[in-house]
């Protein structure tokens, strides 16, 4: 079957690359029928949506890539491309990084998200288009240049790159310190000269006049916040009281005098992101997760306008989603787990938002359920496999195994096709499924010993069929099946025998075992001394499967 598969999504990536891209969704879809669980078809079909304009169908295709292989980064650049059509552009932008943690070399990803961030903050915005600080692979350029290696070993460097990183309004501010105009050379890639002192002093100076024409005239209150820088450090002092009295609070579990102080920080210092997080906190802890969800995404708002430390709005976005996973709003939580993610990953929160994928797909799965549907699938499978249109056959009962997952005769019917397909490893994967769900179906131990007769494991074959007499002592097709087992065994030569058992990896295991090599060794001196070994329930077990595979017998 993988060959099948192989020449469907050839023959679909050749249509695509011709422009008859209905005909490669044809392909990739017949494709998927047969191997549901390749994250290449939904990836392919993916792209051919969007070609097609079908942004919803792409968007979908992307996500079951995503799915099967969380760790591919094509997955999350299709996923991000469907969204990007979408107009769903800060989703995209979070799916495309995504990609680039799992790929940052893609140089394709790297420019979505440039092309993207331009899109978002619109051609105006001149900082955003021409930041070079802002380019993904900045540390590593450092890094490479001897020029600038030395100076990520200070701290206060790195903290001036990573402020100029989000905000290049801020590059007048740090004009003085040499560094940041070497760097800037480095990443613009030109030699520029770093201004004398005194070129950089009057630069200032003339920067403070340009700067006082501009401005508007401050009103009173203005005026005298500006003279009293003072009073607002007095203040901000005031305010980290106010929020160590409200820790103190919350650790009590005081939760109205903890929001009390945490209230009164907030009116001291509004510029704070820490306090309205910490009241956001209370909200969780007294089940108010509305109340939660509104503070955090103020706190979020503020953290952005006074460019706070990345971890901390990473916090107030892990909090939001956690309020919304207690609302059971699951697909909301996921997204600000994401956002959360977006600007720090936190392994804790890594593993939530893993989980929350699970159970939305668990719940999606359910949904999905309808034993009606179901019956439907599998009559029109039966049809197609009456009439020798196994692939076909094969793409309905998988569809009725999705809509009723607790059926066993689905996967019987299911193995079936696969037999017919010459795929004996994926029919016995069937069988076993359809026996889990219901071990006395007599019919599933036929299916299997079936296939374990063509991959010529006739001891296995046997057990199966003796399984199936078990449950029905006058079924005939066990009682030939038995027999054929038998007297093929019989026409092997000894040697035959031997050569086929020594493939039976539990038989492999069996010989390496030390212990019984030296138990094997004292039959042969002793065969007396098989009957002490037999009390071995263990060493019984393993002597029996040697003989029953005809690796050692009895005369």
């Amino acid at each position: 079957m993988a060959s099948q598969v192989d020449e469907l999504k050839n023959k679909g990536n050749a249509a695509l690359s011709s422009g008859k891209t209905e005909e490669a969704i044809d392909f990739y879809t017949q494709g998927i029928a047969l191997d549901s669980s390749s994250q290449l078809l939904y990836s392919n079909r993916s792209a051919a949506y969007c070609k097609l304009g079908k942004y919803d169908e792409a968007l979908k295709d992307a996500e079951e890539a995503i799915r099967l292989k969380p760790d591919w980064a094509k997955g999350h650049s299709r996923k991000g491309a469907a969204l990007a059509f979408l107009k769903r552009n800060e989703d995209a932008l979070m799916a495309y990084m995504e990609a680039f943690n799992h790929d940052p070399q893609n140089e394709q990803v790297k420019q979505a998200i440039r092309d993207l961030k331009s899109k978002m903050t619109g051609p105006g915005d001149g900082d955003a288009l021409m930041n070079p600080f802002a380019d993904l692979q900045i540390w590593e350029k450092l890094e490479a240049d001897p020029k600038t290696r030395e100076f990520l070993k200070d701290p206060d460097y790195k903290l001036i790159i990573e402020t100029l990183h989000r905000s290049p309004k801020e590059l007048g501010k740090f004009l003085k310190d040499s560094r940041v105009m070497t760097t800037l050379g480095v990443l613009l890639g030109v030699q520029l000269e770093v201004p004398s002192e005194e070129t950089l002093g009057k630069m200032e100076e003339d920067a403070k006049k340009s700067s006082a024409k501009a401005e508007p005239k401050k009103d009173a209150k203005e005026q005298k916040k500006g003279k009293g820088s003072e009073s607002q450090k007095k203040e901000n002092d005031e305010a980290l009281k106010e929020k160590e009295l409200g820790n103190a609070a919350y650790k009590k579990k005081d939760f109205e005098t903890a929001l009390k102080h945490y209230g009164r920080a907030v009116e001291l210092d509004p510029t704070n992101i820490t306090y309205r997080n910490n009241q956001a906190a209370v909200y969780f802890e007294q089940k108010d997760y509305d109340q939660c969800i509104k503070t955090g995404l103020e706190a979020i708002e503020v953290g952005r306008e006074h460019r706070a430390d990345f971890k901390l709005v990473a916090r107030a976005f892990a909090r939001v989603g956690n309020a919304y996973q207690k609302k059971e709003d699951f697909s909301n939580a996921l997204l600000y787990y994401n956002k959360s993610l977006s600007e720090h990953r936190d392994s804790e929160i890594v593993k939530k938002a893993q989980e929350l994928e699970k159970t939305i797909k668990e719940k999606e799965k359910l949904a999905y359920i309808d034993p009606d549907k179901s019956l439907e699938e599998k009559n029109i499978g039966n049809s197609f496999f009456q009439k020798g249109d196994f692939p076909s056959a094969l793409k309905h009962y998988t569809e009725a195994i999705k809509r009723n997952p607790s059926d066993a005769k689905l996967y019987s019917n299911r193995a079936a096709c696969y037999t017919k397909l010459a795929e004996f490893s994926m029919a016995i994967r069937d069988c076993d499924e359809c026996l889990r769900l219901d071990p006395v179906f007599v019919k599933g131990h036929l299916r299997k010993a079936g296939c374990l007769l063509a991959m010529q494991d006739k001891s296995k074959a046997l057990d199966a069929y003796q399984k199936a007499l078990e449950l029905d002592p006058n079924c005939q097709e066990a009682i030939e099946g038995c027999r054929s087992c038998r007297s093929n065994a019989q026409d092997d030569s000894v040697e035959d025998v031997r050569r086929k058992a020594m493939q039976d990896p539990e038989v492999q295991q069996i010989l390496a075992d030390p212990a019984m090599q030296m138990i094997l060794q004292q039959m042969q001196r002793d065969p007396k001394a098989v009957q002490e070994h037999l009390k071995n329930p263990d060493i019984a077990r393993k002597l029996e499967k040697l003989i029953e595979v005809g690796v050692i017998g009895f005369r």
